[in-house]
């Protein structure tokens, strides 16, 4: 892996909704674009998929 690379966010736990992995969070597209996209590109989706991620998670119950 070089400098620049950006580990796929990939955790082996493929599953779609809405096609969207409830793995890592990334869409169908951005899944087939991964492997082609510039490292800035990466970084993006790697934060929009960290967003979406986020934004699913179950909030914490009250106590």
């Amino acid at each position: 892996m070089s400098a620049e690379a950006v580990p796929s966010p990939c955790i082996l736990v493929c599953t779609l909704e809405a096609d969207v992995c409830l793995g890592c969070g990334r869409t169908l597209g951005e899944i087939g674009e991964w492997s082609s996209a510039s490292p800035a590109r990466q970084r993006a989706i790697v934060a929009a998929a960290a967003a979406r991620r986020e934004a699913r998670r179950p909030p914490p119950p009250v106590r």
